[in-house]
Formats: C-alpha cells, sequence, structure tokens
C-alpha cells in the first residue's frame, strides 16, 4: 500500500523533494555491532533531552514531530497557528543490530530503508518489511503495516519486544508484552501519535537468503483467489512452491494474479524494475521471475506500486530522462502534496469542464471469506484497477484493541490509489463512504492513514473508544495530544 498503512507516520511535513540517490544511500556507513556501545550509551541521554524539549512546551500547543517524509493521506495545514514541532532527529538510526538473538534496537523514527541496510550484511530482514522506503519504524507500528509476509509473520507490532515510549503526559515509559505499561503496548498500535512517540524499539529480526524467485499464478474470478488464499495460509505453499511471501494483484474481475515467492539461495537470472521496466507490469508474464532480496522488498516502490503514471513516469521517453534516484515513492508523494497545496488540479480540471473527481485512497482489511464479495463490489461500483492485494494472519494469540483483528482468522487487505469521475449530483466522500459502508457491513476494517467519513459514534464502535478512553486518560490525561477521532477524521 504505497500511501503507508501502512504505514502511516506518526508526523507531517513535505521538505524538499532532494533526495540521496539508492547508492549513495547503500553506501552509508553502518556501524558494526562491535562499536555500537557508544551509541547505546546515548539512548537515554537522546530520550530525556527530547522529555525537557516536550516538556517546554505550553499547554494547549499543537504538537507535530519535525520529519521531512510522511506516508499519510491527510494533507494538514502545515502553517496551522499554535503548532510547535519536536526535533526527533536523535531517533532516525539503528543502534544495534544483534544477529546472534536476531533482534536490532532501533529509532522511532528510522526508515526501513535504512533499517534494512543495517540488517541484511547480517543476512537478517524485519519480519515485515512495509513496501515504501521512507515509511519508519515507529510509523508502521503506531499506524500499522502490511506486506507479503505478512500471511505468516502478521504485523509490524507484533514483532515488538520492547517499545521506549515518550507519552502524552511527558513520561518515558518502556512498554513490553508483559510490563507494567502492558496496556499502553498492546494499545499502541493505531493510535498514530495520540498516545505518545515511539523513540526506541527493539525488534525481532529473520534470517533471509540472497535471491527471492516469484511465481505469478492467473486466476479468472475473486472466489478462486481467496480459496487459494485460504490453502497457501494454512499450508505454506501452493501447487508445490514454497510460500515465504505472498501477495495479489487485481487488473480485472477475470484477470487476478497471486504472487508466490520463495527465498533462494542461487539464480539463474536476475530482473531489475529501478530502470525502464516496470515491476507490475512484469506480473502478467513471464510466469516467474528473480529478483535480488533487496530488491524484491523495494519492488513496489519505485513506480509507487503503479501510481507513478499519474505523473507520466511510465511513459518510456519520460521515464529515460526522470533521474532513477526520483523514482522513489517519497517524492512522489511530495508531488502530489504540492498539487494539493496549491490546487492545481482541480482548478485545471474545472476550467476544462471535466467532471469532478473524488481521491479514492484506501487499504482495507476483509476476512477472506467475505474477500470476494467485497472485490466484486468493487470492482462494479468504483471501478478502480489495479487493486492490490494482500493476505493477513495475526502472528499469534494476542489481540490488539485499536485494530480488534480476530487471532486466527485470515483477512485480505485491499488497496486502491486513485481518483474516481463522480456521478452527476454526487459530491466529495461519495465513493469513501460506500467503501466505508460495505467494509462494516463485512465485518472488515479500515486503516485511517488517509481520508475519512465516519461519525463519531460509529468510529469509536470499530475502533473500540472504551479502550482507547482509558489508555488516554492513562498516558494523556490533559489531552495534549489530539484524540485518535480528531486526528484522523478530523485532520487536526
Amino acid at each position: 500500500m504505497p500511501f503507508g498503512h501502512e504505514a502511516a507516520e506518526v508526523a507531517h511535513g513535505e521538505g524538499n523533494v532532494t533526495e540521496l540517490a539508492d547508492h549513495e544511500r547503500q553506501d552509508r556507513p553502518v556501524v558494526p555491532q562491535a562499536t555500537a556501545s557508544p551509541l547505546l550509551a546515548s539512548r537515554h541521554a537522546s530520550a530525556a533531552r527530547l522529555k525537557r524539549q516536550y516538556a517546554a512546551i505550553p499547554e494547549g500547543t499543537r504538537v507535530r514531530l519535525a520529519k521531512s517524509t510522511s506516508n499519510l493521506f491527510r494533507f494538514g495545514d502545515r502553517e496551522a497557528a499554535n503548532l510547535v514541532t519536536l526535533d526527533v532527529s536523535a531517533f532516525a538510526s539503528v543502534l544495534e543490530v544483534n544477529p546472534a538473538q536476531r533482534t536490532a534496537l532501533v529509532g522511532g523514527m528510522t526508515t526501513y530503508e535504512d533499517l534494512v541496510a543495517a540488517t541484511l550484511p547480517h543476512g537478517l530482514m524485519p519480519l515485515v518489511v512495509p513496501q515504501l522506503k521512507t515509511i519508519t519504524l515507529g510509523g508502521a507500528v503506531s499506524g500499522l503495516g502490511i506486506e507479503s509476509t505478512s500471511f505468516r509473520n502478521g504485523l509490524p507490532h507484533e514483532s515488538v519486544l520492547e517499545m521506549e515510549i515518550l507519552t502524552g503526559d511527558g513520561r518515558v515509559v518502556t512498554a513490553t508484552p508483559d510490563g507494567p505499561h502492558q496496556d499502553l503496548y498492546l494499545g499502541f498500535p493505531n493510535s498514530y501519535g495520540t498516545l505518545g512517540y515511539a523513540l526506541w524499539l527493539k525488534i525481532e529480526l529473520e534470517p533471509v537468503q540472497p535471491y527471492v524467485h516469484l511465481r505469478h499464478f492467473r486466476f479468472t474470478s475473486a472466489a478462486d483467489v481467496m480459496t487459494a488464499i485460504e490453502e497457501i495460509t494454512r499450508d505454506g505453499s501452493y501447487r508445490g512452491h514454497r510460500a515465504d511471501f505472498l501477495d495479489g494483484t487485481a487488473f480485472s474481475p477475470d484477470e487476478i494474479y497471486l504472487t508466490v515467492a520463495a527465498y533462494s539461495e542461487a539464480a539463474p537470472w536476475l530482473s531489475d524494475y529501478t530502470g525502464q521496466r516496470i515491476y507490475y507490469q512484469s506480473i502478467k508474464g513471464p510466469a516467474e521471475d528473480f529478483l535480488t532480496i533487496a530488491n524484491y522488498l523495494w519492488r513496489w516502490d519505485t513506480d509507487w506500486f503503479w501510481c507513478s503514471r499519474a505523473f507520466g513516469v511510465q511513459r518510456p521517453m519520460v521515464r529515460m530522462l526522470w533521474p532513477r534516484k526520483y523514482r522513489r515513492s517519497d517524492v512522489y508523494r511530495k508531488l502530489v502534496a504540492f498539487y494539493k497545496r496549491q490546487k492545481f488540479i482541480g482548478a485545471m480540471e474545472a476550467r476544462a469542464g471535466r467532471p469532478a473527481q473524488e481521491s479514492v485512497i484506501q487499504d482495507v482489511e476483509v476476512p477472506v471469506e467475505r474477500s470476494a464479495a467485497f472485490y466484486e463490489f468493487f470492482a462494479a461500483d468504483v471501478g478502480m484497477s489495479p487493486v492490490w492485494l494482500c493476505p493477513l494472519k495475526l502472528r499469534g494469540d494476542r489481540a490488539w484493541p485499536l485494530y480488534p483483528l480476530a487471532p486466527g482468522r485470515v483477512y485480505v487487505n485491499f488497496g486502491f490509489w486513485g481518483n474516481v469521475t463522480l456521478p452527476e449530483g454526487k459530491s466529495d466522500g461519495y465513493f469513501n463512504r460506500k467503501v466505508e459502508g460495505k467494509v462494516t457491513e463485512l465485518d472488515g476494517h479500515k486503516g485511517l492513514y488517509s481520508t475519512s467519513f465516519y461519525t463519531p459514534e460509529e468510529f469509536w464502535r470499530l475502533y473500540n473508544g472504551t479502550a482507547y478512553s482509558a489508555l488516554k486518560a492513562e498516558y494523556d490525561p490533559a489531552g495534549r495530544l489530539a484524540d485518535l477521532y480528531d486526528k484522523c477524521v478530523g485532520g487536526k
């Protein structure tokens, strides 16, 4: 989901378009484990500095994290009055990778691009790596994240062993699965920075192999796809092929692909989709492919899944002229934010007399046994394509109160991102409300990184208002941080 499910960040801010090229990022020095101790010693000092900075902010002042990237699609007012930003740059690093224990100690503002660059040299990666490079670890935990290992590894927060959190009331606490702040550990996922900010996280890692072998299977009905997903999540394989990774792409109701991929020690050939070739177009054939593990993890980032086509980047001539270092999801997102601020697109469309369009940018989870019904509804009533499918099953039997998925139950994430022409007489929100209603009808859930239209009563019923109120009273009783509804629906 290119807009960060998952990804979702706890901070806003567009920054400058200029970014380091991929090879420059890969050449950044990674602190070896043997020299990590001085960095570990600075952990508490950086938390103490941020705590003092936060305490100095007058009550009643809005707080935002000072970050140069965001994967949210709720575009707030960057120049809003009564707003103070917190300098969290000290929490954008990997302090330690421990190959023996298969763990890493990571700052909450560290991007997955930098986290993966630190773990792959050890033959390890996070259990779930959201598909966009600039999603941060803290953002994926507080706003949820998902990817093609989620059918076996669940969501990123399930592999967190402990979190150091700056709470809304100004404390710095350590939350663990079984410690004194267990309630915050369990309630932090899907809180979107309204209870506090993750400063440091200790996470589990899993071993990788150098290459990934992909197989693309075509289906001609959504029902058959969902049957195959149930089989793969149960057996860990499909038609004799091991499934270490699993996701899908729906081009139309009768052309849907599941990509079943497995780690590999060898590769008879390698594909590269960071140049002229485009990954999602390759899914239609040939049926097999090989990528390096790094290129597999970032296969969706180069073209923001398929959304780079809105900027013409998929046209051969434009692609040749568009610098490779700017073929990145964060660059495209900044361009969208710029257009939103300047209101270029709407004004141009209105002057041309074209019908109004609605932005439909969402990720939703629907139980697998009801997912065919959802896709059929979406294809008929919204009509956007392609659509991303990502199966999900919680890794353990623990419940996470603010995003109440049922342990043991298989879900399918549907990601769809684009604009749809509004029917005559309909206003903005028409399609998004239809999607919200259908997801609720099918006992699903919607991610909150983008626009939402729920009433307060609907919202708190769906996202466990009782549990959230108890957490807010414990960790932010003065309401220094916006509450979840105000932030995710009201846009504060």
